[in-house]
């Protein structure tokens, strides 16, 4: 991409969309778009046409979507296959009509089977039933899979559907409703700690086991695929290849050691009690990065590393 090119980050207020905007920022691009909700309903086809339409980006990083733990999955199902749909549906096709050089959809690790083979490689799409917790958002994220691939098809555009594993990071959501694990668990902890409680409760059994990535490490990854020569670009998202790409740490905990690791981070010494009443979820989420790992990208940020900055970001929002 060049320096100057316009660039269009859809949801650059969210958790993936703001790394890929600092990311871009620090790599020297001037000429980046942005709208926030407010000021764009993606949603909304006639405003999302006629953006794309006014703007012209040459590339889009499409991070926009409604998002949530097990709890806020569950609880609205509707509105997660509904907004997700309606925002990926308006998107890629005004991308396409615009003439977009290339797009990055970003999906989820949830649209593998529920007991897929671990780790999970991309061929295993479509192998098996869904996680029932989060289905309506996986399938809408499958749809946009499909979406980028049937545009490649039919019309030869280039876009590129990377799904990465659990995010966390800077501007992360701790709302306990809706966020996921690690930023529920910093919250939960930060709040027993202040209150000197003798323990928090952790959803579930503490069982499954999940891989995290670093926020501004799936936006350098994001960067970096964007920015691929024309020749490795296009073994990506050629017309007989579903154009989907893990991105994954490589590393898995289960969920008691998660939390056992994000307590020692925030200092708290009181105990850990698991309420198995609650639903674990997938048993276990390891994705095979591999085909990305082969293009020559790494992720940077460690575990405790990327908590410990988290929980900074955290202290500094809300303390």
């Amino acid at each position: 991409m060049d320096k100057a090119a316009r660039i269009y980050v859809a949801g650059h207020r969210g958790l993936a969309g703001s790394a890929i905007l600092r990311c871009l920022k620090a790599k020297g691009y001037t000429n980046l778009i942005t709208r926030t909700h407010a000021e764009l309903d993606l949603a909304d086809q006639r405003a999302a046409g006629a953006f794309f339409e006014k703007e012209q980006p040459d590339y889009v990083f499409l991070a926009a979507a409604k998002v949530g733990g097990i709890l806020a999955n569950d609880t609205h199902p509707a509105d997660f296959i509904y907004v997700n749909l309606a925002i990926q549906a308006n998107v890629i096709h005004a991308a396409w009509r615009a003439g977009a050089r290339r797009l990055l959809f970003l999906g989820s690790s949830c649209i593998y089977p529920r007991d897929c083979p671990q780790p999970m490689k991309e061929e295993y799409l479509l192998t098996g039933p869904l996680e029932p917790t989060n289905r309506p958002y996986a399938i809408a994220k499958i749809a946009g899979i499909e979406q980028c691939w049937s545009y490649n098809r039919q019309h030869g555009t280039r876009y590129l559907a990377v799904m990465p594993t659990n995010l966390y990071g800077p501007g992360d959501s701790y709302d306990l409703a809706t966020s996921h694990v690690l930023p529920a668990l910093i919250r939960k902890i930060h709040e027993a700690k202040a209150k000197h409680a003798p323990e928090f409760v952790v959803w579930g059994t503490g069982r499954p086991l999940r891989e995290f990535l670093y926020s501004d490490d799936m936006g350098d990854a994001c960067v970096f695929l964007m920015n691929l020569p024309e020749e490795k670009f296009s073994q990506l998202v050629r017309a007989d290849l579903c154009p989907l790409l893990n991105l994954g740490y490589g590393e898995e905990l289960a969920i008691a050691e998660l939390a056992k690791i994000a307590a020692a981070i925030v200092g708290y010494e009181g105990g850990i009690r698991f309420d198995a009443t609650k639903p674990d979820g997938t048993p276990r989420k390891l994705l095979d990065s591999s085909r990305l790992l082969a293009l020559g990208w790494r992720p940077k940020v460690g575990l405790k590393e990327g908590i410990a900055r988290a929980y900074a970001d955290f202290k500094q929002r809300f303390s």
